[in-house]
C-alpha cells in the first residue's frame, strides 16, 4: 500500500505540472499568433495571414486547454484510490481519457462553427482599414463601378475564370495618383450560411454561365456549400463587359 501511495502521489504531482504546462503553452500559442499578426505591416498580408491561420491557432490553444483539463482531472479524487484500491486509479484514468476524447470532438465542432464569426469581423476591419500611400497620404477605396477602369486585361480574365474567381480592391491616393490593387481569393473566404447562420458557407465550384464580350456583361455562377448543415445554393455574379474595363 505504501508503494501504491507513493506512486499515486507522484502521479498526481506530474499531472498537476502537466496541466499547468498545457495552460502556459495555450497562452503562448495565442501570443505567438498575435505577435505574428503585429509583425505584418501590410494590411492585405495581415488579412491573408489571419484568414489562413487564426482559426487553426485558436483550435490548437483550445485543444491544449482540453488536454490540461484531462491532466488536472487525473489528479483529483485521490482519496477514493486510497480507500478503494488501485483499481480506481485505472477507472479515473479511463474516465478522464474518455472525456478528453469527447471534449476534442465537442470543442472542435464549436471552434469550427462559432469562431469564424469573430474572424470574419476582424477580416472586414482589416480589408477596410484605410491604406496609406508611399507619400504618406490616406488612400480611398474605390467603389465597384470605379475600380473597373483600373483593372487590366489579365485581371479581368482572372475574374472571369471558371476555376476560382477573385475579388479586387482598388485603393487610390487622389493627391498623387498612386494606385494599389489588392487581390482576394473568393474560395478561401467563408460567408454566413443563410440556412444555419454560421460562417461555414464556402464556394465549392465556379463556372462561367455567360462569357462577357466587349459590349455585353457575362454571368459567373458560384456554387456554395455549408460545412455545417450541408446547405447548397448557386449565386450569380455579374461580369463586366470587357470593353468597359479597358483603361
Amino acid at each position: 500500500m505504501e508503494i501504491e501511495s507513493a506512486f499515486v502521489l507522484e502521479w498526481d504531482r506530474y499531472m498537476e505540472l502537466g496541466a499547468i504546462a498545457c495552460v502556459v503553452i495555450a497562452v503562448l500559442i495565442l501570443l505567438y499568433h498575435e505577435f505574428k499578426v503585429m509583425q505584418i505591416k501590410d494590411y492585405k498580408e495581415k488579412y491573408d495571414y489571419v484568414n489562413l491561420n487564426e482559426v487553426r491557432f485558436f483550435w490548437y490553444a483550445v485543444l491544449t486547454v482540453v488536454v490540461a483539463i484531462g491532466f488536472f482531472a487525473n489528479s483529483v479524487a485521490t482519496e477514493k484510490i486510497y480507500s478503494h484500491g488501485i483499481l480506481w486509479f485505472y477507472v479515473r484514468l479511463f474516465i478522464t481519457a474518455s472525456f478528453v476524447v469527447i471534449g476534442y470532438f465537442v470543442f472542435y465542432s464549436m471552434v469550427r462553427i462559432y469562431y469564424p464569426r469573430s474572424v470574419e469581423k476582424r477580416l472586414v476591419k482589416l480589408r477596410n482599414k484605410p491604406r496609406v500611400s508611399p507619400a504618406g497620404n490616406e488612400m480611398r477605396k474605390l467603389t465597384e463601378d470605379e475600380e473597373d477602369a483600373h483593372l487590366d486585361a489579365q485581371q479581368i480574365a482572372e475574374e472571369a475564370s471558371a476555376i476560382h474567381s477573385v475579388d479586387y480592391d482598388v485603393w487610390l491616393d487622389e493627391k498623387t495618383g498612386y494606385k494599389k490593387i489588392e487581390k482576394y481569393q473568393s474560395y478561401l473566404h467563408a460567408e454566413q450560411c443563410p440556412e444555419c447562420g454560421f460562417f461555414t458557407f464556402k464556394i465549392t465550384k465556379e463556372e462561367v454561365a455567360e462569357k462577357p464580350t466587349q459590349t455585353q456583361p457575362g454571368i459567373l455562377l458560384k456554387h456554395y456549400q455549408c460545412d455545417y448543415c450541408n446547405h447548397r445554393e448557386a449565386r450569380e455574379t455579374k461580369l463586366s463587359a470587357l470593353g468597359n474595363n479597358v483603361a
